[in-house]
């Protein structure tokens, strides 16, 4: 058996683990629950994939997109690790066919999402799978305290009680101690080892700047900080908006988001990747799970609604630990706009009801219906059909989501499968039944060869025509006809987006939603927004120091390099003293001058000066009428 070391020069070729991999790789391989909080870009996947490496069995991994399930699948097949992943929008077939192998031990990951737990099929197969480790990506999804709520996850501590003896590894890059308490409870942990790296990114320089000309001050940055960039902002046509600037004033750039093909999306992202295109402009569809750490800057020209994306999505910059800037650009509008957004996307029940209700007609959805079953969904369609506001509509989906009663994919793109499902002589004896065929049969083995009997296999209609010399709508229907006389079963690819009804069809006005809970997580995220608020004005305290506060990180050191911080070098207020000082003078508000005066007699008056003059300035301090000196 392989040391973790060995595993990881092996598949990952590195020499070294990074900053606690290794302790919590030798927490999980000596069967301890554990909770790994790593930043972004520390390497959490190493964590669960080395020891899955090497425990007896399969590893199965629970996350909650369908984008960072296909993306570590795909590095794990480039490295030769037999993985599969299990989504919405995948034929029944399909997803029997990667359970048989899970069962056969032909697999040593399984990616699924937490709604697919409790799934009859898979539970049926989970008794007779040797499972070695359970993983859990994303954990803080499973607090109401998080800022990305998931319900499914709150079944995972049922799920467990199939595999009781297996251990379980939770891993997220952003929570705070509310939430770690609420993983390892939710989840069930049983005496966990934790570990949690500093949330500071020493070589990462965060920046705010106001401003109403958004595009001009992003041109600024960007000719001033050469190297890779991603730029976001919060919708698709912004994307394209601001990619269309950067090009016109000379620097190469495209733009990406979730609505695209999986080709384009796939050519745009290979092509930043390879430094052809410089600066991505994208919505947060992009980034989560690429490997590319030489980004030098990341600019937010829009307000995240929480600290914790912002600072994933910020964390993209500067992997290589060099040195690297996080610049976040608004004004007050874009506060104003987040606050409004916060109200419309708690649309009233009667809303919630009525929306469900359409779903079920749009679809004609018997009682009783079939868990999973999976549609194409046009929001702009559905919404006029039924004379909805789409806007209100999108947000009583995602609510309706959130609760577990349906699931949605954002213009996923599935691309096309196909698998021979007849025996051979059955094939055979087809193409003597059916010559017009016989060559179109034979043109699928001789390009995708004998696999496509054993597995799906991803086509190209486009491929099969150029070598059968045929039209697109041609191979189509020959397909169709294959997968008519079960010769074949074949998966055309989709291209919109997909629902799917997770329970079966409830009554509109008595749905299982926990209104309680919905009211929370809008309390909550309310909070959020202050955080963000504060965060995005204040201009008196390091920058970093405040997203570790936030993180509950206790730590008095500021980073040196944020904006906040150079300007306080620049004053002459760096150092011990200052901060001791500092303290003082916050501890004792509100007060007034001349107590502050006779509790600090002794000190550096003209430090003490310097001090009360920025705080003053930067709008932390301020005086009442009654002559107090108090915190704003």
């Amino acid at each position: 058996m392989l040391l973790p070391e060995e595993i990881l020069k092996k598949y990952w070729g590195y020499n070294y683990f990074r900053p606690l991999q290794n302790e919590i790789i030798n927490s999980v391989l000596a069967k301890n629950d554990t909770l790994a909080l790593l930043p972004t870009g520390g390497g959490k996947s190493i964590c669960f994939q080395v020891p899955g490496m090497i425990v007896d069995g399969i590893c199965i991994v629970v996350s909650p997109l369908i984008a960072l399930m296909k993306d570590q699948v795909r590095q794990l097949k480039e490295r030769n690790i037999a993985c599969e992943a299990i989504y919405s929008g995948m034929k029944f077939s399909e997803i029997e066919g990667i359970l048989d192998d899970a069962v056969d031990g032909k697999l040593k990951f399984l990616y699924v999402s937490p709604e697919r737990l409790k799934a009859k099929n898979f539970q049926a197969r989970i008794n007779y799978m040797k499972v070695g480790l359970l993983a859990i990506d994303e954990a803080h999804c499973i607090s109401k305290w998080g800022y990305d709520f998931r319900p499914a996850y709150l079944q995972i501590d049922e799920f467990k009680k199939l595999i009781p003896a297996v251990s379980t590894i939770a891993l997220t890059a952003t929570a705070t101690q509310k939430v770690r308490n609420d993983i390892i409870d939710k989840l069930g942990l049983k005496k966990p080892n934790i570990f949690v790296q500093s949330f500071a990114r020493n070589n990462l320089s965060y920046s705010v700047i106001e401003s109403d000309q958004k595009e001009t001050k992003l041109l600024q940055i960007l000719k001033k900080v050469e190297g890779t960039a991603i730029v976001y902002t919060k919708t698709r046509s912004r994307t394209v908006e601001f990619s269309k600037f950067l090009k016109a004033n000379g620097i190469s750039s495209d733009y990406y988001h979730a609505g695209l093909s999986l080709k384009e999306r796939n050519k745009k992202q290979e092509d930043w990747i390879n430094n052809i295109t410089r600066v991505m402009v994208s919505t947060n569809a992009f980034g989560m799970g690429i490997d590319k750490p030489d980004v030098r800057c990341v600019v937010h020209v829009d307000l995240c609604e929480n600290l914790e994306a912002y600072y994933q999505e910020s964390g993209r910059a500067g992997r290589d630990n060099q040195k690297a800037y996080a610049v976040s650009l608004y004004n007050i509008n874009d506060i104003e706009n987040l606050e409004t957004n916060l109200d419309l996307k708690y649309p009233e029940s009667a809303f919630l009801s009525k929306v469900y209700q359409c779903l079920c007609n749009y679809y004609k959805l018997a009682f009783e219906s079939e868990v999973f079953e999976s549609f194409d969904f046009e929001i702009q369609n559905f919404a006029a059909t039924f004379g909805l506001n789409v806007r209100l509509t999108h947000y009583a989906l995602k609510l309706l989501e959130s609760q577990g009663l349906i699931y949605l994919s954002d213009a996923y793109f599935n691309p096309s499968k196909l698998k021979i499902i007849a025996n051979p002589n059955d094939f055979y004896n087809f193409q003597i039944r059916n010559p017009s065929l016989e060559f179109f049969c034979k043109t699928l083995l001789r390009i995708y060869g004998g696999e496509i009997y054993a597995n799906y296999i991803n086509i190209s209609e486009q491929e099969i025509g150029n070598a059968y010399n045929a039209s697109l709508n041609e191979v189509l229907q020959n397909l169709e006809l294959l997968d008519k006389h079960q010769i074949i079963d074949y998966s055309p690819q989709k291209s919109v987006p997909q629902l799917g009804f997770l329970t079966p069809r409830q009554d509109a006005d008595n749905l299982s939603i926990n209104h309680k809970e919905i009211e929370s997580r809008k309390i909550n995220e309310k909070k959020a927004l202050r955080s963000v608020r504060f965060y995005t004005e204040q201009t008196a305290k390091c920058r970093m120091l405040l997203i570790q506060d936030y993180f509950d990180e206790n730590t008095s050191k500021t980073c040196g390099i944020c904006d906040v911080c150079l300007k306080m070098k620049k004053l002459g207020l760096v150092g011990e003293k200052n901060q001791e000082i500092t303290s003082k003078i916050l501890s004792l508000l509100p007060t007034t001058p001349s107590n502050l005066e006779n509790q600090l007699i002794g000190e550096d008056n003209s430090l003490i000066s310097k001090i009360l003059k920025f705080y003053f300035e930067s709008g932390q301090l301020a005086m009442d009428g009654q002559g107090l000196i108090y915190k704003k």
